[in-house]
């Protein structure tokens, strides 16, 4: 019943997002994954991660099974495009695999074999759909926002040191070799997450259950909560606001060679089409959970996760999309919804809510400082600097002592398997 319920919400809010998307004149979630049975899809590796995602219930020669299936149904339609000239792209086979799961779970299985199927397609089809879902939400910030609060966030970010200006100028010092490196990172987060996500259900298949947390679910959840933030705090970034990508919308041409002077804050108006999707940066909380569910796995894994954050951190402030306070507040936002996530999958407790009780009052706090103090913040960035600093390490270091905690009190409950024991040698 509770996976019903959930099932039920989501196709609610989505069917939500598509009529409001339709206003606009424009498909919404369920349009663009429908079309994608046949029309060319937009991302192909996203279509094969949540497949990867679907086949994790799947015993290994099933799991070989679809996967050629899948790559047959691509290499027809590949020719068929090639001989009608139409637009080529991969990916519609895994998502027919992904379909044809679901059809086989309802019609050839029943009772826990069946629910175990319907959760895998659940799974792989709610990693195509949170994209679609952002998609979305975007169009729906650039249309119904057509002010932005950029100007607050650039001078709240000098009491930072304008690490967006700096990184930009870094980035420009390495082209083209580190340009390439970074868009690569910057627009495969998701391929990533699927592939800790697959770390992680591993043993599903052995098993025949879904472990009580893992990363994906805390991927989705981040995705859904982070744009409700972006109708709040409308801001398009200093390449848009301060650069050459704003175009006549920008308050000027300055990113990322000279800090603007902003003087009084105030809201500018902008274009219908940019997205305002930088505060909090989702890039960097995406890539905050990444990094620690990798933890966890092994040398390479951890060594992979750190090189995301790192990466992913570099990109958002070297291309411009984010300033220096969007990622303090991403990073925040990020453990604040883990440990809701992991409370939840645990059970609430009085340190699991502690925990996201802080972390959600120090993000509203950051939000408040950012839209009413931000000419104070910049007056005093010897103070407000560290603070800010000071803000997201106090909700790091609680997450990891609380985490730190659960661990060690869990590992107790754990039963070890029993012993044989040695017959007591009989009295005679």
């Amino acid at each position: 019943m509770l996976w019903a319920a959930a099932g039920v919400a989501t196709l609610g809010f989505l069917m939500a997002l598509e009529f409001a998307a339709r206003r606009y004149g424009l498909p919404g979630p369920i349009t663009n994954q429908a079309r994608e049975v046949v029309l060319a899809p937009e991302s192909g590796p996203l279509l094969y991660a949540g497949l990867a995602l679907s086949m994790v219930v799947l015993t290994w020669r099933q799991r070989l099974v679809a996967m050629g299936a899948a790559v047959g149904v691509d290499v027809v339609f590949l020719l068929v495009r090639w001989v009608v000239d139409a637009e080529m792209n991969f990916g519609n086979g895994a998502l027919w695999v992904v379909l044809a799961i679901a059809v086989v779970a309802v019609t050839r299985r029943t009772g826990p074999e069946r629910l175990l199927l319907l959760k895998g397609t659940g799974l792989g089809l709610l990693l195509v759909a949170g994209h679609k879902t952002g998609d979305t939400w975007l169009l729906i910030t650039s249309k119904t926002r057509p002010t932005v609060l950029d100007p607050y966030v650039a001078t709240a970010d000098h009491a930072l040191g304008d690490p967006s200006w700096l990184a930009g100028r870094i980035v420009e010092a390495t082209e083209p070799i580190g340009p390439h490196v970074l868009h690569l990172v910057y627009g495969q987060l998701p391929l990533a997450a699927a592939l800790v996500g697959l770390y992680q259900l591993r043993r599903v298949a052995v098993e025949r259950r879904f472990p009580a947390h893992h990363l994906v679910r805390t991927f989705l959840v981040i995705g859904l909560l982070g744009p409700a933030v972006y109708m709040i705090f409308p801001v398009v970034g200093p390449v848009y606001a301060y650069g050459a990508e704003g175009g006549q919308w920008a308050a000027g041409h300055l990113w990322p060679d000279t800090v603007p002077s902003i003087g009084t804050p105030h809201p500018i108006p902008f274009d219908g089409i940019t997205p305002r999707n930088c505060m909090p940066s989702l890039h960097t909380a995406w890539a905050t959970t990444l990094f620690v569910h990798s933890r966890k796995g092994s040398r390479a894994m951890r060594c992979a996760g750190t090189f995301w954050l790192v990466a992913t951190l570099s990109a958002t402030l070297g291309f411009g999309y984010h300033y220096g306070v969007d990622l303090i507040a991403g990073v925040v936002f990020a453990l604040t919804v883990e440990a809701a996530m992991r409370s939840l999958a645990r059970g609430w407790d009085r340190s699991g809510t502690w925990l996201t009780a802080y972390g959600t009052a120090v993000f509203t706090v950051l939000l408040v400082s950012y839209r009413f103090l931000p000419t104070e913040l910049a007056a005093h960035p010897w103070a407000y600097g560290p603070l800010l600093v000071l803000a997201m390490v106090s909700v790091i270091y609680g997450y990891v002592r609380t985490t730190a905690l659960w661990e060690t009190t869990a590992a107790p409950e754990r039963q070890r398997e029993p012993q044989p024991r040695e017959p007591r040698p009989e009295l005679v």
